[in-house]
């Protein structure tokens, strides 16, 4: 990752934009990252990550619940030692 100060990305915005279709850039301002210039392609690619999260995390919610549901009273008495215990016997 290549680090420009912000005063070098306002004088040099034409080299920032071609540099940042190759590798992320990092703005700095008193020696703190305070931006990141990326790709289109790069961009692209953290937001399908941040999509595929959100249903990762949807899913497992849905699963959660569907779980909460059909979980029995006694269930909820179990400790953590005997759900450990329980598990390891049925492998």
């Amino acid at each position: 990752m290549i680090r420009m100060t912000s005063v070098e990305a306002q004088n040099r915005f034409g080299q920032l934009l071609d540099t940042a279709q190759r590798e992320t850039v990092a703005i700095t301002r008193h020696g703190r990252a305070t931006a990141f210039v990326i790709s289109p392609r790069e961009m692209e690619q953290l937001l399908d990550a941040r999509r595929r999260r959100s249903k990762a995390v949807a899913d497992l919610e849905a699963w959660s619940a569907r779980a909460r549901k059909r979980a029995t009273p006694a269930a909820d008495r179990l400790t953590d030692e005997q759900v450990n215990r329980l598990v390891h016997e049925g492998r």
